[in-house]
């Protein structure tokens, strides 16, 4: 772990992986170390804005290295459960790229506990880690131009819902009526960082 300065009011921690980026990010949280006024987990970081009228960057940075991460606390939250169809055009390739069919793609993610590790791409969007691991699904080679808002999806290690319509190379699996972006709910975002998630089945192709 390294904690560097990023600027003249935050803090970078580069992390080995994401299990260490969920633990740090849920360790900050629960700590409510002085200062801290927002915290952005990315993919192998976890970004502190300081309020440096409060404090200054080395006291927070001596007291990220004191903390204990928590891996056991991998998920914070209450957790939201998505209703899924899945009728993904992509759903017998996704089978034959993890070596299985489309009915065990259907069963194993709809059966994984899955945590909001970051967002990013596009408002509202998450990236969503399994607990069990075993995900490992290529991107498309040519992304699509338009994909349709509420489009459940794999890529890499990650399961993300796509909350608005938007070009994407992500694998299509199904896809949820549920808004996970909407301005006049407070917060908008239904998905955010540590947010545990269970993906349940409404129906198939």
């Amino acid at each position: 772990m390294r904690v560097l300065p990023s600027g003249s009011n935050a803090l970078l921690i580069e992390l080995d992986d994401l299990d260490q980026v969920l633990a740090m990010y849920t360790a900050v949280r629960e700590e409510c170390l002085s200062g801290v006024i927002d915290i952005v987990p990315a993919a192998r970081t976890v970004l502190l804005v300081i309020d440096t009228a409060a404090t200054d960057l080395g006291e927070v940075a001596r007291a990220v290295l004191q903390l204990r991460p928590r891996p056991e606390r991998r998920a914070t939250g209450q957790l939201v459960e998505i209703p899924v169809t899945y009728d993904g055009e992509d759903l017998d390739e996704v089978g034959s790229l993890l070596g299985c069919d489309a009915d065990e793609v259907v069963r194993r993610h709809a059966g994984e506990t899955w945590t909001v590790a970051f967002c990013g791409f596009a408002p509202g969007f998450g990236y969503l880690s399994g607990a069990s691991g075993g995900w490992d699904v290529p991107r498309q080679s040519s992304p699509r131009t338009t994909v349709p808002p509420g489009s459940v999806a794999l890529a890499g290690e990650f399961s993300g819902i796509y909350p608005r319509s938007s070009p994407g190379g992500w694998q299509l699996i199904g896809h949820t009526e549920l808004d996970v972006f909407d301005l006049q709910r407070d917060p908008p975002a239904l998905l955010r960082p540590g947010t545990p998630v269970h993906f349940v089945e409404v129906g198939r192709a």
